[in-house]
């Protein structure tokens, strides 16, 4: 009974381990402001270098054409590691993409794809159709990301701080009714 536990126990880990490697990674390797994000349906144009995973070697890139690819986001025209990873990006952003089997082709080959690969993809998005062109990409630097995190974290500690507030007076008008309530006027003279 044990090595069947046992058993069952390094296979429910082993398809956890499976689990957590097929998640699709997207890293933002330059991030800008923008009024208008990428949405399911929108037409973008996106420049991008395809990579295996396992050696390094690149298997396409738009950039060696001088010309972005288009498609429609999020309808099934690409794999879906794009479908999802392109989704609520700015104009001029730029993205890595690291694309598990699942989210690529699978387990069948694709031209100079194996089966069973993870991809690379290095994206910059173009354009949006219908969505005019900034004048200026404005670049988020360093400075700008910590600043907007330091301003969510002070929100988000001054919302707690409240919370607490409420919490702790709550509990005081409650100390406050159950020392009412056992508070009998009679006296207690036992010393």
């Amino acid at each position: 009974m044990k090595g069947f536990l046992l058993s069952l126990s390094l296979l429910a880990a082993a398809a956890v381990g499976v689990t957590a490697a097929e998640e699709l990674k997207i890293d933002v390797t330059q991030e800008v402001e923008c009024d208008r994000r990428t949405q399911k349906g929108d037409k973008i144009d996106v420049h991008y270098r395809g990579t295996l995973q396992s050696n390094g070697q690149k298997f396409d890139a738009s950039y060696d054409r001088k010309t972005p690819f288009s498609f429609k986001l999020g309808s099934g025209q690409v794999i879906k590691g794009w479908d999802e990873g392109l989704l609520d990006m700015c104009i001029g952003e730029k993205r890595t993409l690291t694309v598990p089997a699942s989210y690529g082709y699978g387990q069948r080959s694709m031209g100079p794809i194996p089966a069973g690969s993870t991809l690379i993809f290095e994206t910059e998005l173009i354009g949006i159709s219908g969505v005019p062109k900034p004048d200026k990409i404005v670049i988020k630097t360093k400075e700008k990301v910590e600043e907007k995190v330091e301003e969510k974290a002070e929100e988000a500690s001054a919302k707690v701080g409240e919370k607490v507030a409420s919490v702790v007076s709550a509990a005081a008008e409650a100390a406050k009714t159950i020392i009412a309530d056992t508070d009998d006027t009679q006296e207690h003279n036992e010393l």
